[in-house]
């Protein structure tokens, strides 16, 4: 019998890759930047490009199927549970995928969380969003502070909430943290993570509701609930928000 899921997974893997070209072909040429949100939230007409790629090319293999979550990552969810995941890096040339019950991988070599336990020997991740509200920045950077006040090893910033979770995925930082991104940023990645063996979580404690914006990703259940303690959790407007569905 034909392994369905497989398939897609296949498919998404050769769309990404193809949108991976398309990035680092861009990378040479002018680039027309373009605002979202607000005047620090950036689109590229490559970003436009990439994501119509991706989306027309599943649309046309698999007619049935809405479009998945994109933005440098794939994934397909049913019953608001991830199937498969796709991350492609590609200035690394790194491919991550993982599908339920089957494991994480990198260019087809298995994904292992890190077995560090010592949050004070711990890397974490994070991102400081697009949002320039006085409130929600003093929060930001008030989590910041608490966290490296654990102390924690370092903090670092990959520049996207799917590398940031891949590299939780791959071993080489112990947790990432943010509030405010989206659904098509975090969704793939959050199935990475749990297939490498991590967890992920709400910022407060609680069950990652991917349309909450709001997400930790960690090695392990004691790193996530240490960090958790020092974030200032506020609730940006939810992906699944009515005004924002029927735009």
């Amino acid at each position: 019998m034909a392994d369905v899921w497989q398939d897609a997974m296949d498919h998404a893997v050769a769309a990404a890759r193809r949108a991976g070209q398309v990035v680092c072909e861009a990378l040479l040429g002018d680039r027309e930047v373009m605002t979202k949100s607000s005047s620090v939230d950036l689109v590229t007409q490559t970003d436009q490009k990439v994501e119509q790629l991706i989306i027309q090319s599943v649309k046309k293999k698999f007619p049935t199927h809405r479009f998945p979550f994109v933005a440098v990552s794939i994934g397909f969810t049913v019953n608001k549970q991830m199937q498969f995941g796709v991350v492609f890096s590609c200035l690394e040339d790194k491919m991550f995928t993982a599908r339920r019950g089957k494991g994480a991988f990198c260019n087809g070599e298995p994904l292992q969380v890190s077995d560090q336990e010592d949050v004070t020997q711990s890397i974490i991740a994070t991102e400081f969003g697009s949002s320039r509200d006085p409130e929600v920045v003093d929060r930001i950077f008030s989590s910041l502070r608490n966290i490296l006040s654990i102390p924690v090893h370092g903090v670092r910033s990959a520049g996207t909430a799917a590398i940031n979770m891949c590299l939780v995925a791959s071993g080489c930082v112990e947790a990432y943290y943010e509030i405010g991104p989206h659904v098509w940023d975090v969704a793939a990645g959050s199935l990475i993570v749990s297939e490498a063996g991590g967890v992920v979580m709400d910022v407060e404690g609680g069950p990652l509701d991917l349309m909450s914006r709001r997400i930790i990703a960690a090695n392990s259940k004691t790193i996530a609930e240490r960090v958790i303690k020092e974030i200032q959790s506020f609730s940006p407007p939810r992906d699944d928000a009515p005004s924002l569905l029927t735009q």
